[in-house]
């Protein structure tokens, strides 16, 4: 992977789904699966008018509440990672909240925050902070403790420490964890999109499907795909950059 990149291989995996899809819509030869050809070409004709608001909805909404589960989650998971007491006092609350399904509080945030913006959003939020709290902690306390003594010989700062080694060793797990926690908050932003709003591709899904109208129907799973991919792929761009030794 390395030689060829990753954008070569994802290159491959979408040959290798759109032939597979082909395959299928042959052998079935229904309108509930239409031809991949066919879908494409709807998606063209639609997209402006009517999927780029929605996708523009869709992403906004999962960038809002991935960067807020990033700043409250870094910061509490070096925190509980480096100070013995912030642990104590946090992993309880972590460890109790952690395993349950976030989607079964979709009725208690609709409920408390209404059906606007804030509830879909503090859905990718709950989502993805927990595994980013317990990535960078389990990072954070896995560094070899004489990996401080440098630092602290200098006189360097909680600050001098926090960038110069938290932060860099954490850097991977963290976000590995992102990466695993997007396909879930995809997912679920589906699924919040088809209660109170007209706008997002989880809405325009449903409502082409509820229309009978295939080909907007697959035309939006492509267009939600695409969406997750884009921010997947651009996750696999920062690791590289961010953590380019694990590349050498």
């Amino acid at each position: 992977m390395n030689e060829r990149g990753p954008g070569v291989w994802y290159l491959y995996g979408t040959i290798i789904f759109f032939v597979i899809w082909q395959i299928i819509a042959s052998l079935v030869n229904l309108p509930i699966i239409p031809s991949p050809k066919a879908v494409m070409v709807n998606l063209t004709q639609i997209f402006v008018s009517q999927i780029a608001i929605h996708g523009f909805y869709s992403l906004w909404r999962i960038v809002a509440g991935v960067l807020l589960a990033i700043l409250v989650g870094i910061s509490l998971g070096l925190c509980m990672g480096y100070f013995s007491a912030w642990d104590k006092l946090f992993s309880p609350l972590v460890y109790l909240t952690y395993p349950i399904p976030k989607i079964a509080l979709l009725p208690v945030v609709m409920l408390i925050f209404g059906l606007e913006e804030i509830s879909k959003i503090l859905m990718i939020f709950l989502i993805v902070v927990f595994q980013v709290i317990v990535a960078v902690r389990d990072g954070v306390k896995s560094i070899p403790k004489e990996a401080y003594f440098p630092m602290y010989s200098l006189g360097a700062s909680y600050i001098d420490i926090f960038r110069e080694i938290l932060i860099p060793a954490s850097m991977p797990k963290f976000l590995t964890s992102l990466r695993v926690a997007m396909a879930t908050a995809v997912s679920v932003l589906f699924f919040t999109e088809t209660f109170g709003t007209q706008y997002g591709m989880g809405y325009f899904i449903m409502d082409a499907w509820l229309r009978v109208n295939y080909l907007e129907m697959y035309s939006g799973i492509v267009a939600l795909s695409s969406i997750g991919l884009t921010l997947f792929s651009t996750i696999d761009y920062l690791e590289r950059k961010l953590c380019s030794w694990q590349y050498q």
